[in-house]
């Protein structure tokens, strides 16, 4: 049974020119207890993916179509307060920067405990045990200490966890993290990936990762799915997206990556640019830099398609068509 369903989602902004197509018909599901990563170039739609769940996309833009449900339950419709009860119980979110989530007035024990007493029916007490608990589980030395202390006396990982605490305290089914590791040192990024790997296994909680190091991706997911100009262009188990990718995009995303057992003198990369939402070709929006192009491509969109252990949204993959070699 998925946690998490996402079923042919648009999102659109509407603008003085027309309307532009952000999220173009993107559907996938994570299940309890899995991690789940979404990749892809600035710009590709990740983080406004993890907007559209959680009910925090920028005004103008809107979901357009599609659904998103959750433990069975549709949540793109529901009203302003009913998604905001949602979000603090049944989701929590980890986003970038730190100092956007935490409030610098209050200590972090008062934000910690408000947030415990908003979501579940706990004494004062109760939500101070617990939120101490949640400080020492995210490894904050001396807890007990640190609860009365203010976001500026904690340095940024430690900001990220006490960050990761509050997305637990109402103890979540779903986590979104987008990049929450992006600003940090690679032994803390370590450090950040091995307890949301943690959080996951004891309690069961699906995660949404997003991010555009794939570093973090192979470290940390189950699955894996690639976007590209608001659309998904591949998606399943992380070795073999790794391994055997299936869309030339990704075969691209790989072969950048920097392999220490290689002496390259140059890195590989994908020539050309993700194209502008304004300005997405017809056919596969991959076409312009794609070295297997063929005339399909320029003027059919492809769905996703069954390749091996992924699919891909590829007509490399399209068994009952003349592919050319």
């Amino acid at each position: 049974m998925s946690l998490l369903q996402v079923k042919n989602l648009v999102v659109e902004f509407p603008g003085r020119r027309g309307t532009l197509r952000a999220l173009d018909d993107i559907s996938f599901d994570i299940a309890p207890g899995e991690i789940l990563g979404v990749v892809g170039e600035s710009g590709a739609g990740k983080s406004l993916t993890g907007a559209a769940i959680i009910g925090l996309l920028e005004p103008p833009g809107r979901i357009a179509s599609g659904q998103v449900l959750l433990e069975g339950q549709r949540i793109d419709n529901l009203s302003h307060d009913g998604m905001r009860h949602i979000r603090g119980r049944k989701i929590g979110a980890i986003f970038q920067d730190p100092l956007t989530s935490l409030n610098p007035l209050y200590s972090i024990g008062r934000q910690l405990t408000e947030t415990i007493r908003t979501h579940l029916p706990v004494s004062a007490a109760e939500a101070k045990r617990r939120a101490i608990g949640l400080l020492e589980d995210t490894g904050i030395p001396g807890a007990a200490q640190r609860i009365d202390h203010y976001p500026h006396q904690f340095s940024g990982g430690m900001r990220q966890r006490v960050v990761i605490a509050l997305a637990l305290a109402a103890e979540p089914k779903l986590i979104v993290a987008d990049e929450p590791t992006t600003a940090l040192d690679v032994s803390i990024q370590a450090q950040i990936i091995q307890l949301l790997k943690r959080i996951c296994k004891d309690r069961g909680a699906a995660v949404m990762l997003i991010t555009h190091d794939m570093g973090v991706i192979a470290e940390t997911c189950d699955r894996v799915a690639v976007m590209y100009a608001g659309r998904l262009a591949e998606i399943g188990p992380v070795r073999q997206v790794i391994h055997q990718a299936a869309h030339p995009y990704t075969m691209g995303l790989m072969a950048a990556i920097p392999d220490i057992t290689q002496d390259r003198e140059r890195l590989n990369q994908i020539d050309g640019a993700m194209p502008r939402l304004n300005a997405i070709p017809p056919g596969c929006a991959y076409n312009p830099r794609c070295p297997r192009v063929f005339e399909r491509c320029r003027v059919e969109r492809p769905e996703l398609l069954a390749a091996g252990a992924t699919r891909a949204a590829c007509w490399l993959h399209d068994a009952h068509a003349q592919v050319p070699a």
